[in-house]
């Protein structure tokens, strides 16, 4: 099984770079974690409905075949680590890639959201995209730990 952060914008400040690779290297081989970034479409003369549509495109072209897709979205379920944690649990047994989708500025067309297997919230409020990725990444990697015992979660 692999994972995957599927994440519109391709240009993140170095705070973010620098903060997603720290959480990317802690991730033992056994839990693949990777980020696809994927060029934001060119707003000028778009609406935001046309923009969200030519995203979910581009992220349904990117998706790993037969993947399980979780999108994060302000309307998605609001976990707590633990929950966070027993719905992983749910998700690897249905033994498919993960793919974690952030969508981009306008957020996530409303069919692509319908087709994905689940929605999450990692907040009720807004953040910038950057620090959407490295929140993400940061309870992923707190998942693994509750997952394996490992020290960097204390309850």
């Amino acid at each position: 099984m692999k994972i995957w952060v599927i994440a519109l914008g391709s240009r993140m400040p170095g705070w973010a770079e620098s903060a997603s690779e720290d959480f990317l290297k802690r991730f033992p081989s056994d839990w693949r974690v990777q980020i696809k970034a994927l060029k934001t479409p060119t707003r000028e003369g778009q609406t935001a409905e046309r923009l969200m549509q030519i995203e979910a495109q581009k992220i349904t072209e990117a998706l790993p075949k037969d993947a399980l897709v979780v999108v994060l979205d302000e309307r998605g379920a609001a976990l707590t680590t633990l929950e966070l944690s027993k719905r992983f649990d749910r998700w690897k047994d249905v033994g498919k890639d993960i793919v974690f989708v952030i969508g981009g500025p306008d957020g996530i067309d409303e069919t692509f959201k319908k087709s994905a297997h689940d929605t999450i919230r990692l907040s009720s409020m807004t953040w910038p995209h950057a620090m959407v990725r490295v929140m993400l990444l940061e309870q992923l990697y707190r998942v693994f730990s509750l997952q394996t015992g490992h020290p960097y979660h204390r309850e």
